[in-house]
């Protein structure tokens, strides 16, 4: 069970997710820092790399502040467990204290960085036993780690997770962090930001869970964006590709990454919201997927690229050339499409786009279409089901289309809009998919 910042975000909350938690027995509860506490930390890092220790400084007195106001409403009437919860904030704040006295740039910043997750499974540790409840801590810098590429060690996670439960015995349930982990030096590291869904995946799949449940403030992922859609509803199941191509452009509900881990162990995870705990939510899981479109999703600032050049008619190897050029510069391509004699790709990631253009104006003429955003509509759309690409384009019959990249999946078809456009199309693609 993994529980976002905002499910832990109050002591209100931490109460509730305590009574979700302890429902059954033997549960691996990974939690994220309580909302906020994660740009603070970084706020407190950017200070010290600007070299501003007083700025630091006094954005860290304002997180020892909200702590004890949080130590302070959770442990209302119990000295004992108010001063267990202010000892172990403490010994996080000193560590962070410790960390600007001697900053040495991006490690401390990784180890300011992780003491946000480590104070709030201290926080629900404490108030679950101080409820009574057999809780123990499997702390996760003493299992999760990575290679040197920064992939996760799934062999090394399973074998230590293992260990650590053996040694640690019997409980109702285990309290663990997410996002931070160590690197093969030891040093500590993390999965990026989001990587509490990662971490949830990865200790789902090292000890066999029967299931992943995600937990956040939404009842699932649903048909459409309704932060800029109305009426959109959660889709109740989805195949694990089906919802990563939602993750990936721009359904923020679930991280990407957390898909692989528990798909190639065939573990299903179930999104749900802790504000409504009796919602159906969403079930990702690998059976075959139904026969319909199920989502729509947007993802915005997203640079077009076309290259045009005479030189590509049935010339081999100039593609090759054009992918060569964002390799170098370690920069990723959303979608692609071709024609005889040109190539247009899109990117989300403009820091080398100077160095890429030079470049690519070598191999022919060169044209750029910036804040564009690509509509991404989900579901079984094998080519031999038809009518999907016809209602998908029927839906947009009135908004330009730059570009249209089909076939790469049997779960996507991605079309490219101006960013402008970009709420007509989510709202229009609801109502001709959804709503009739």
């Amino acid at each position: 069970m993994k529980f976002g910042g905002t499910s832990v975000g109050s002591p209100e909350r931490i109460r509730s997710v305590a009574g979700l938690i302890t429902k059954d027995d033997g549960d691996i509860v990974v939690l994220s820092a309580m909302s906020g506490t994660t740009n603070q930390l970084l706020e407190i890092a950017d200070y010290m790399n600007k070299g501003n220790a007083v700025g630091a400084a006094e954005t860290l007195e304002r997180l020892r502040g909200k702590y004890a106001g949080v130590v302070k409403e959770l442990f209302p009437d119990n000295d004992e467990w108010t001063a267990k919860a202010n000892s172990d904030i403490k010994e996080s704040i000193d560590a962070i204290t410790s960390e600007i006295s001697s900053y040495n740039g991006l490690q401390s910043e990784k180890n300011i960085v992780a003491r946000g997750e480590l104070m709030s499974t201290s926080l629900m540790l404490n108030y679950l036993l101080s409820c009574g409840v057999n809780a123990k801590m499997l702390p996760s810098l003493d299992y999760m780690t990575v290679n040197a590429s920064g992939e996760p060690d799934s062999k090394e996670i399973s074998a230590k997770l293992s260990s650590l439960l053996s040694e640690i015995g019997a409980a109702k349930v285990y309290i663990t962090q997410g996002f931070i982990c160590r690197d093969p030096e030891g040093n500590i590291t993390n999965l990026q930001r989001g990587g509490s869904d990662y971490s949830a995946s990865l200790v789902g799949a090292a000890t066999g869970a029967d299931e992943i449940q995600i937990w956040t403030d939404i009842d699932g992922m649903h048909n459409n964006d309704p932060r800029f859609v109305e009426n959109t509803s959660p889709v109740r199941e989805l195949h694990f590709e089906e919802a990563a191509e939602l993750a990936y452009f721009g359904a923020k509900i679930l991280h990407p990454t957390c898909i692989l881990p528990a798909k190639l162990s065939n573990i299903p995870v179930r999104l749900l919201n802790t504000m409504e705990p009796l919602a159906e939510g969403t079930m990702i899981h690998n059976a075959s997927p139904d026969h319909k479109i199920k989502a729509v999703a947007a993802k915005d600032n997203i640079t077009a690229i076309k290259i045009k050049s005479s030189r590509m008619l049935l010339a081999y190897g100039f593609l090759s050339r054009v992918f060569e050029v964002f390799e170098r510069y370690k920069t990723s391509i959303d979608m692609i499409v071709t024609s005889e004699v040109g190539v247009s790709v899109t990117i989300d990631n403009e820091q080398y786009l100077p160095q890429i253009l030079a470049e690519l104006k070598t191999l022919g003429t060169i044209t750029v279409d910036r804040d564009m955003a690509i509509i991404c509509v989900v579901g079984n759309l094998e080519w031999k089901n038809k009518g999907f690409e016809a209602a998908v384009v029927n839906a947009l019959k009135d908004i330009p289309v730059r570009m249209i990249s089909y076939g790469g999946s049997n779960y996507n078809i991605s079309l490219l809009v101006r960013k402008e456009d970009k709420v007509k199309a989510l709202s229009l693609l609801s109502e001709y998919l959804f709503n009739k």
